[in-house]
């Protein structure tokens, strides 16, 4: 079966290897039909502790690594806004 990957934000990076990754969605209401957003926070498993918050990242299932952890972070898609401020400088 193949491995999901998503797409999310960096919402959190304090704990050592691993961030917190927030991933949203949008649906359309099942009796309204507006589209609404729906979001859910996943924690990812990040080695190099490379990943910082603001950033866009994909993460990708994988094999139990704790209570919590189920997924890794395969790579940055796209840099925070502080990641852009400190390379103009």
């Amino acid at each position: 079966m193949p491995k999901r990957i998503l797409i999310g934000t960096v919402v959190s990076d304090k704990a050592d290897k691993t961030v917190v990754v927030k991933v949203e969605r949008k649906v359309k209401h099942p009796l309204y039909g507006k589209i609404i957003r729906r979001s859910k926070k996943y924690h990812a498993h990040d080695e190099e502790n490379a990943f910082k918050a603001g950033e866009t990242v994909r993460i990708e299932e994988t094999a139990p690594v704790s209570k919590l952890k189920t997924w890794k972070v395969v790579d940055r898609v796209q840099a925070g806004k502080a990641a852009a401020l400190e390379a103009d400088v």
